[in-house]
């Protein structure tokens, strides 16, 4: 009887999971992107500041900030974090601590992380539903290959993501990090959140998503 149980609770996080897919464009559409660019501003205590993220699938992200007449700019790879943030006094690149960059890994997976997740090495947990904002939600806890895991948020009718929760080492101390997505629309049959907002960063609009554009290798070196 509880391996009936586990079984039928996998097949519930597997159709959850399905129906997210479609909802970002389905599995078909999504295998098909390759890169993209975030164009927008960050509010940050009431200053806005101008953010361009470019992401090369599984390969790259570079985030550039342009704050207080200096440009800014972190780098992930599947190796490694680079940080270069001169309005914060660096004078040079520096090396990410261990653990940022590797709870940033996820972010190189564009097509999304639960498309194929078994395949990479993530698995699923259905932990039931939850109220946020007055609806019901999916929540489903996501542990990646490398061991970090963050808790999904889907929407039971419109199954899009609108919170994913997570703990993360920063600056040397332990925080949990609350991000809200919403004014989901449509670029190029794809579907994303134009609006993010961080527990920790802030409020993000993006006015411009572009796809499958050209991206130069060198920009995450």
């Amino acid at each position: 009887m509880l391996v009936f149980a586990q079984f039928a609770q996998a097949q519930t996080a597997d159709d959850v999971v399905n129906k997210y897919i479609d909802a970002l464009g389905g599995k078909a559409k999504l295998s098909t992107l390759n890169s993209v660019r975030f164009s927008g501003n960050m509010s940050i205590q009431g200053n806005d500041i101008a953010i361009t993220i470019t992401k090369l699938h599984m390969k790259g992200m570079r985030m550039d900030i342009s704050v207080m007449g200096t440009e800014n700019y972190q780098i992930i790879t599947p190796g490694k974090g680079i940080s270069f943030m001169p309005v914060q006094g660096m004078a040079a690149p520096t090396d990410m601590p261990e653990e940022q960059a590797k709870a940033a890994q996820s972010q190189l997976d564009i097509q999304s992380a639960l498309l194929d997740y078994k395949d990479k090495g993530t698995s699923v947990e259905l932990l039931g539903k939850e109220k946020v904002d007055g609806a019901d939600h999916y929540k489903l806890k996501v542990t990646f290959k490398n061991g970090i895991f963050t808790t999904y948020y889907i929407n039971a009718d419109s199954y899009r993501l609108n919170k994913t929760v997570s703990k993360r080492n920063i600056n040397g101390e332990e925080m949990e990090i609350e991000t809200s997505f919403s004014n989901y629309k449509q670029v190029d049959g794809f579907w994303f959140a134009f609006t993010n907002t961080s527990s920790v960063q802030g409020e993000t609009n993006y006015d411009k998503i572009e796809t499958n554009i050209p991206v130069d290798e060198s920009i995450f070196k």
